[in-house]
């Protein structure tokens, strides 16, 4: 049976991770808070700052939906290359143990494709529009 001085040496690193991770967002909290825009109205700190130069137009410009559907559409396709990355560097594993994962990742490579040829003839990518 294991001593309590035991069990506390094991899950100490875990102890110190739970209070690490739950003081450093409370930190960062209360140091924005104290040291963070206060004053609403404030003309010196309510201005935006680039580069020492005032700035041009609006602070806060409205941007065009196109801008965030191809954010979205990089987010996919990027989270897609992500999943065929294990696959490409287990593949000769799976194939020395006999296990056929080459139909299931061709599914999965054509629906991509489709997906793709569907935004395109959409119209999706381009800019125009």
């Amino acid at each position: 049976m294991a001593t309590a001085e035991q069990s506390l040496a094991t899950y100490l690193p875990v102890l110190v991770q739970v209070i690490l991770g739950l003081s450093v967002p409370i930190v960062v909290l209360i140091a924005s808070h104290i040291f963070g825009q206060r004053a609403k109205g404030n003309y010196i700190k309510d201005k935006a700052y680039e580069c020492g130069l005032p700035s041009e137009g609006k602070v806060h410009p409205r941007f065009a939906v196109k801008f965030y559907v191809t954010a979205m559409l990089f987010i996919l396709f990027d989270i897609e290359v992500v999943f065929l990355v294990p696959w490409a560097l287990v593949y000769r594993e799976f194939l020395a143990a006999g296990i056929a994962i080459t139909t299931a990742t061709a599914v999965f490579l054509g629906v991509l494709v489709l997906g793709l040829f569907y935004e395109v003839r959409r119209g999706a990518l381009e800019w125009d529009k």
